[in-house]
């Protein structure tokens, strides 16, 4: 294997080729900072802009053969990034991480273009921006691949941290931005949401090619095409089999059963293995698989993979609980309950905020191992006390455990990151960040496929009932309820995150006509739709949130089971608090589906010495 150690942040040939000017250092620091604010900010906004999107698009979410176009706008741009980032970080350090940046950013924003000037309608539409959100996620990649680089090239090490540490904080605030500029941009028009990124975009770009330069040494090494190829197949093989899994196939509810779906499945874990076996012989892998020789690594890996299934699905599981069913309750037309569920999410980021900086300072000084367990173990405890909850909560309870949630995901993600990077020798630093970040990346996806379907089997069991007896209720015809009742629950779980009311389009003029009106206002206002999901989907609910709970309580062993003992180095308070903001970051931006682990995480271990 081609090996080329590179020298230490405080060694006299990285000093000669990197010559830390004032100046320029800030330059950098600003300009990755605007790339990665806006890779969140675009992550988060389509959460809440989606159903002016669908509406926009003239494209109903309800049609089951519309359910993969709602799940792969979603899921496109995360599924590049985690495919992607490790290899385009080795392209940087061969070529030139300042160029490939600076590429990243010219293609994001070209995308960002071609989405905002959508001109199609329907299915065509949804194709089209499924498409150049893949081009986007190419052009997240390079830049989240490179950013944290470039940073490392440009401050001394004692200032590293403290770099790292704006673009942490950038990245959580990107992804809050991103929820409230969705429900204030998108009502107004749904293009907005894709536009705001393009001054930036072309801002950035321009000034990066200027200003940037490659101040790293090159790597002598060749990029691992075999592996590239079968890690990207086989992820986005199990993937594609999720994503249509969640679709209704033949008589059943969901599509599991598919012929499609198992090759998609079983074809794509077997080239997942073949990848591994690839790795174990290529001379330069994508993977240094002999990391996980070291306990502390692999036991750090496999925690931070088992919270990521945890917590993926989350966000999207509290979306919908507040658009579709608690807003409209509370008054909030279902216009509005986007832009709202946004801001009483807030809780959950300032948690995050809160203790990230906190544990990773007592991590450093006690050792990481305690604080890790604790926080993954409480993860998984709130998850459970989210099932004492009535579905219409009291908000002050919910907001309490939304910052409880956060302050645990807080304490597990910068000590865990720390003590992965810690555990690796110098010269494999960014292997092991790329693979740290794919683990999350990759469970993230995998998270989203696994809540939707345990929320739609229950739904499947107890929602077919509920709406029939709701419906003749009301006065609709018995065969009509009948036939609105057996429709796949798939799509009600979707219009629920969409926040839609879904009666009215499914009953039509004519029975509404044969109700009354009096029936048909309530049967399409805000209040009668969201009563009778609330039953079949916190039944659901409670299922999901078992097994978050039950993932993060096995991640909180294999936590334990790293090891004890404390790296051995020393470096400033602000620098231990800066890498804390700059772990707990990585996470959000991953959280938002738009960046990684590896952007941020991947130059912490430079600022290290000893």
């Amino acid at each position: 294997m081609t090996d080329t150690t590179l020298p230490t942040p405080n060694s006299s040939a990285s000093v000669g080729r990197a010559p830390h000017s004032d100046r320029y250092k800030w330059i950098a620091l600003t300009n990755t900072t605007i790339g990665i604010l806006m890779a969140t900010i675009n992550g988060s906004i389509l959460l809440i802009a989606l159903p002016n999107i669908f509406r926009g698009i003239k494209l109903s979410p309800l049609a089951p053969g519309n359910t993969s176009y709602f799940l792969w706008i979603l899921m496109g741009f995360l599924l590049v990034t985690s495919v992607l980032v490790v290899s385009l970080g080795r392209v940087g350090d061969m070529y030139g991480r300042a160029r490939m940046y600076t590429l990243g950013f010219a293609v994001f924003t070209v995308f960002s273009i071609l989405l905002a000037v959508t001109w199609m309608t329907g299915p065509g539409a949804a194709l089209w921006i499924i498409f150049m959100r893949v081009g986007q996620g190419v052009g997240g990649a390079f830049l989240f691949a490179n950013s944290s680089a470039i940073i490392t090239d440009a401050f001394p090490a004692d200032e590293r941290g403290f770099a790292l540490g704006i673009n942490g904080v950038a990245a959580i605030g990107g992804s809050f931005l991103g929820l409230l500029l969705g429900g204030l941009l998108a009502p107004i028009e749904w293009r907005l949401v894709f536009l705001v990124s393009v001054p930036f975009g072309l801002f950035g770009t321009v000034w990066a090619y200027a200003k940037l330069r490659d101040n790293g040494l090159r790597l002598k090494a060749g990029i691992d095409w075999i592996g590239n190829i079968t890690f990207a197949v086989g992820l986005i093989g199990v993937l594609t089999g999720i994503v249509y899994g969640l679709q209704p196939y033949g008589g059943h509810t969901m599509g599991w059963t598919s012929p499609f779906v198992l090759a998609c499945l079983l074809g794509g874990a077997v080239i997942l293995v073949a990848f591994v076996i690839i790795e174990m012989r290529v001379s330069d892998p994508m993977f240094q698989l002999a990391l996980f020789r070291n306990r502390s690594f692999a036991m750090g890996n496999v925690a931070a993979l088992l919270a990521a299934l945890g917590r993926g699905g989350l966000q999207f599981m509290l979306i919908i609980w507040l658009q579709g069913i608690w807003l409209p309750q509370h008054g909030y037309s279902f216009q509005r309950t986007p832009l709202w569920a946004g801001i009483y999410m807030i809780p959950l980021t300032v948690g995050f905020f809160i203790s990230g900086p906190l544990a990773g300072k007592l991590a450093d000084k006690y050792g990481p191992r305690p604080f890790a367990t604790a926080g993954i173990l409480l993860t998984g405890v709130t998850f459970l006390l989210f099932q004492v909850l009535p579905m219409d909560f009291p908000y002050g309870w919910f907001a309490l455990l939304l910052l409880l949630v956060g302050l645990a995901m807080g304490l597990f993600a910068a000590p865990n990151t720390s003590a992965v990077m810690n555990s690796l020798p110098a010269n494999q630093r960014g292997a092991g960040a790329g693979m740290l970040n794919t683990f999350q990346n990759a469970a993230s996806v995998l998270s989203i496929g696994v809540f939707f379907t345990i929320i739609a089997l229950g739904l499947a069991s107890q929602l077919p009932h509920a709406l029939f007896s709701g419906l003749t209720a009301q006065g609709v015809p018995a065969s009509a309820a009948q036939g609105i009742s057996h429709l796949p629950p798939i799509g009600s779980l979707f219009a629920a995150f969409l926040g839609l009311n879904p009666i009215q389009q499914l009953l039509g003029p004519h029975v509404l006509a044969q109700v009354g009106p009096a029936h048909a206002a309530y049967l399409t206002g805000r209040s009668f739709f969201p009563g009778l999901i609330s039953g079949p989907f916190g039944h659901g609910l409670h299922l999901a949130f078992d097994m978050a709970a039950v993932a993060c309580f096995l991640g909180a062993g294999f936590s334990w089971l790293r090891g004890g003992g404390r790296a051995h180095h020393q470096r400033t308070l602000a620098a231990q608090a800066a890498e804390s903001l700059a772990a707990v970051g990585a996470v959000a931006a991953e959280e938002a589906g738009a960046g990684s682990s590896d952007d941020v995480v991947g130059a912490q271990a430079p600022a290290r010495s000893g």
